[in-house]
Formats: C-alpha cells, sequence, structure tokens
C-alpha cells in the first residue's frame, strides 16, 4: 500500500502510476449476489452449467460488477491520511476489454491523472484505473474515475 501524508503530496504524481493494489479473486458467490442485487440475472452470469456450453467456456463477472470494484481496489492500494472523507464523484470513460470469468484474479493499476482543488475543503482527482486479470493479454476494464477527497 502507498501511504500519502496529504493531498498536496499525492497531488504532485499527476502522470505517474501511482499504485496497484493487491489481486482479488471473483467468485460465483459474488457474480450471484451482484445480478440479486442488480436484478441482472443473464444466464452467462448466473447458469453455470448453461455458461459452460457459451462463447466464455464458463460463467463471467457482470462488467458492471468489475467496474464497482474501483473503490475496494483504491482502498487497498492507496491511503491519505489526513482525509476525513472520500467520495466517488463519478466516471468520464469506461470500456470492459475483456471477460472476467469466475475465478479470475483483478488488481487494479492506478493512474493519477489530474488534481483540482474543490470547494469544501478538498480535491478532485481523476484516476485512470486499468483493472487486470491474471494472465490475460488484454485488462478486463479501464476506467476514468473521478474521487473527490476532503480535509
Amino acid at each position: 500500500m502507498k501511504i500519502f501524508h496529504t493531498l498536496q503530496e499525492l497531488a504532485l504524481c499527476v502522470g505517474q502510476t501511482v499504485a496497484v493494489s493487491p489481486w482479488t479473486e471473483i467468485t460465483q458467490t459474488q457474480v450471484n449476489q451482484f445480478a440479486e442485487a442488480t436484478g441482472d440475472h443473464q444466464w452467462i452470469h448466473i447458469d453455470v452449467e448453461k455458461a459452460k456450453a457459451g462463447p466464455f467456456g464458463g460463467p463471467i463477472a457482470h462488467g458492471f460488477l468489475t467496474l464497482s470494484l474501483i473503490p475496494m481496489l483504491s482502498e487497498s492500494a492507496i491511503k491519505i491520511e489526513e482525509v476525513r472523507m472520500g467520495v466517488n464523484y463519478g466516471l468520464n470513460k469506461v470500456r470492459f476489454t475483456s471477460p472476467v470469468p469466475v475465478g479470475s484474479k483483478l488488481r487494479g493499476h492506478m493512474k493519477l491523472l489530474s488534481a483540482t482543488t474543490i470547494d469544501g475543503n478538498g480535491m478532485q482527482f481523476a484516476w485512470e484505473m486499468t483493472i487486470e486479470r491474471e494472465g490475460a493479454e488484454k485488462p478486463a476494464c479501464i476506467a476514468e474515475s473521478l474521487a473527490r477527497y476532503y480535509v
């Protein structure tokens, strides 16, 4: 984990890959729970037997499940000591560039694109999060994520 003492210290890293998260495994239980939470019950995600005969040879995670891992991957990769609160502000661009079969391991590569002072004693950071799948040639997801941190 990369630790920063202040927002200004982190802001000096614009243009750099700041951190890489630990690996996390995608389980069928997670996929099923995501389907329940979102109402997305497409067979390619939750019907294991039918998915084995499908285009990926087994069930795959929802793209939005992969995307929803960004906060967890970020929190496991960086810590900003002076921050009392952080919030997701949005996304500028998202691409799901390869499927995530159940059982895959993912990790996030965090590149800091910009840092801007905002009202309320905080800063907004734009991150390029590349979610890598272990053993795959292409990443599972590339997203530009906006986060706001307040001191």
